[in-house]
């Protein structure tokens, strides 16, 4: 009945409702009722499992391969959150279980166990407590350690009840005044597509926006495809005399490697906004290949540039799967940014849920800090 509970727990809470991410808060609770070591460890991964249900279809998009593959790399990106739980776990109730499961969490939210600490139960924090900021971090924080306890039922209860209000009276995060967030429909072709074409369809898209009175233009990751010198003059001069700044996309090439960047570019400047801090692993981040010596992948850069300026605002970038993990985010919100900006390429989600996921951990944070977000997706 646990695992069973905890499938539940991880497939409803992660469905890509926002309302529903506080379901996921139950977990601990279920984590402190296993009677051994080895039930606590299967009900962590029926929990991650469902949580991340959709692994296996977006893997077999992406290599355009059978479920196999993706069957085992979920499998494999589970092991680190199950571990972790499994080791944790003690028969022992009291302040020591809630000790444990505190460690548990940080390590599941920290790398290096941290860069797949999808699922993480903190995420509820901004439907739960919206606008708190890091009292509501830090109050989340506490009724989860009280869910470990034999104090549980009043645990529930309260943080039900501020989940009832929550949704009784729920709004969606503003947008920025005059920013815009633009969703494409291109597939798998975005971004590889490198003709005149191509950037001159984008580029009228931006000054139909700029006609409009938007002065900041949000396109999806992966956008402009490789950034180099005459990518940038092309949408340099294609946005002469126009008061528009476009954040956008792009790919550099770097040594053995490459940066999955967000760029900046107006009529009178063009470069590089944004390093992306923890690409998604094996897919695009693939350090062994510089261990090995090969070079390839993506490049990371954990703990870089959390924060960014485009004009006189300070924003909080996150690509694609920092919007699933903890720390990026924690990691921006420390430095006290003005807007959130979330971009992704999600052509290879189709026929999961993966997308709808995103976009509610990226809502549920920008309630919890009060913070305007621009999201700007690509299916």
């Amino acid at each position: 009945m646990l695992i069973v509970a905890s499938v539940f727990c991880g497939s409803l809470g992660w469905s890509g409702n926002v309302l529903a991410l506080p379901v996921v808060m139950i977990f601990p609770a279920l984590w402190a009722m296993s009677p051994s070591r080895r039930v606590a460890a299967l009900v962590s991964a029926a929990y991650f499992l469902a949580a991340s249900r959709g692994l296996p279809q977006g893997v077999a998009n992406f290599f355009s391969a059978d479920l196999w593959p993706g069957f085992l790399l979920w499998f494999a990106a589970s092991a680190s959150f199950v571990a972790v739980h499994a080791v944790a776990w003690t028969t022992h109730p009291g302040i020591g279980r809630a000790v444990r499961y505190l460690v548990a969490a940080a390590l599941t939210g920290l790398p290096p166990f941290g860069i797949t600490g999808w699922a993480h139960p903190l995420t509820a924090a901004g439907v739960v407590f919206p606008g708190w900021g890091w009292w509501g971090l830090l109050a989340t924080a506490a009724g989860l350690l009280v869910m470990v306890t034999r104090y549980w039922p009043a645990a529930a209860i309260g943080l039900g009840g501020f989940w009832l209000w929550s949704a009784a009276t729920w709004t969606e995060p503003n947008l920025p005044e005059r920013w815009r967030g633009v969703d494409l429909e291109y597939g798998q072709t975005l971004g590889r597509d490198g003709s005149l074409e191509y950037h001159r369809d984008l580029i009228a898209t931006v000054r139909n926006a700029a006609g409009e009175g938007v002065r900041v233009v949000v396109l999806p990751e992966s956008t402009l495809g490789f950034w180099t010198p005459t990518v940038a003059r092309l949408w340099q001069e294609g946005l002469n005399e126009l008061e528009v700044t476009v954040v956008a996309g792009a790919t550099v090439i770097k040594g053995q490697g490459y940066d999955n960047v967000m760029v900046v570019v107006g009529s009178g400047a063009a470069g590089i906004l944004y390093k992306e801090r923890m690409p998604v692993p094996v897919s695009m981040w693939q350090p062994w290949l510089r261990w090995t010596g090969e070079g390839g992948g993506a490049q990371e850069h954990l703990f870089a540039n959390p924060v960014v300026e485009v004009g006189t605002t300070r924003i909080a970038p996150l690509i694609c799967y920092e919007q699933l993990i903890l720390w990026p985010v924690l990691q921006s919100m420390l430095h006290s940014p003005g807007v959130i900006v979330a971009t992704g390429n999600g052509w290879w989600t189709e026929g999961t849920s993966i997308v709808a996921i995103q976009k509610a951990s990226v809502t549920a944070w920008a309630k919890l800090f009060q913070l305007p977000v621009v999201m700007a997706f690509n299916t």
